[in-house]
């Protein structure tokens, strides 16, 4: 009986151990390339910088005519988000991320405004 309830104990806690890893948000930080592509302006690449503080992010991309686009978001697990602002002469205009993490790799869709969504892929470079 004793060592039915010891075996039960240690299982419950083998179980809780993997439930806190597959739960646990992942680390971007580092720069990633990433490719958004299907847009009127056909496949677009930039570099993004995130800086993370547990489940916040802060993001830094490089934007058309070398224009610098800066945001924030979060990551909670896999999954990733964030928004940045692009000011211009039209006004401002945001871009809303959403995807998943997998390892070296992001992927999702970027929502642009009126404009729709497109889809993104990310590889990180350091």
């Amino acid at each position: 009986m004793r060592l039915r309830g010891l075996t039960i104990g240690i299982l419950a806690l083998g179980s809780l151990a993997v439930l806190a890893l597959a739960a646990a948000t992942v680390d971007i930080s580092g720069v990633w390339e990433i490719t958004t592509t299907q847009t009127p302006q056909g496949d677009m690449t930039a570099d993004a910088t995130f800086v993370q503080d547990k489940e916040a992010i802060k993001v830094s991309m490089a934007g058309p005519q070398g224009m610098e686009m800066k945001g924030e978001g979060t990551v909670k697990g896999q999954d990733v988000e964030w928004t940045v602002t692009i000011s211009g002469g039209m006004g401002e205009f945001v871009l809303v991320y959403k995807g998943k993490v997998d390892g070296e790799t992001m992927s999702g869709e970027v929502q642009a405004g009126d404009f729709g969504s497109f889809p993104w892929t990310a590889k990180k470079k350091n």
